[in-house]
């Protein structure tokens, strides 16, 4: 019965990384993730990376085992490939979706866990901060391997939507003098509660069950 519960779990995680995506959906859309993340970066940066944090620390702590946080990542990332696809069949240019460069900050994270021998304080001060820190710069390298998002943005509008959300012309150096250094410092601040979070949701997981 051992190996149909860790099976479980996994399958269990696969959900709830979907759902996860869902989530990180609406905490920074990737669909608009092409067009206004010159803009946003900096806002990007820090959903992207806590709404990452909090799960993948989670279910890290869940099953106990180095390498789930990636796993969990991974999935993310599939999943995303999969509405990047649908977007791409419906005639739309493959840069029309940018997907969220996920999986290197989740291997930070998994490494983490596993260099301090599973220390859960470890994994939430040192990955937490790592995983902030890292994020920004590969979704930054990500976007500069993609065609200009302002281009895709006006020559492809979204089908649904509103007038009031259409793309805006971004001042770019106006606010930000380098969105991967701030995106970096205010997200490697942002992780360390946000994985606390994660590991405390482990927590009343465990008492959920034992009731």
């Amino acid at each position: 019965m051992v190996w149909l519960r860790r099976t479980t779990h996994y399958l269990y995680i696969v959900v709830v990384a979907v759902n996860s995506t869902l989530l990180t959906i609406n905490s920074g859309d990737y669909i608009f993730y092409t067009d206004w993340a010159w803009t946003s970066f900096v806002v990007f940066s820090m959903a992207q990376s806590t709404m990452l944090c909090v799960g993948a620390v989670y279910y890290l702590l869940f099953t106990g085992v180095p390498g789930t946080a990636t796993y969990y990542a991974t999935i993310m990332t599939i999943y995303t490939w999969v509405a990047k696809g649908a977007w791409f069949a419906l005639g739309y240019p493959y840069d029309f979706i940018v997907v969220p460069v996920w999986i290197p900050s989740a291997m930070l994270l998994d490494l983490t866990y596993w260099a301090t021998r599973r220390n859960k304080h470890m994994l939430i001060l040192v990955g937490g901060t790592l995983c902030g820190l890292s994020l920004p710069l590969f979704n930054m390298i990500n976007l500069l391997l993609v065609r200009d998002p302002l281009e895709v943005a006006f020559k492809y509008p979204r089908p649904t939507l509103p007038p009031y959300m259409t793309p805006i012309e971004p001042q770019v150096g106006k606010f930000y003098n380098s969105p991967v250094a701030l995106g970096s410092g205010a997200g490697a601040v942002l992780t360390v509660p946000i994985a606390a979070l994660g590991a405390k949701l482990n927590t009343w997981t465990y008492r959920w069950m034992a009731a």
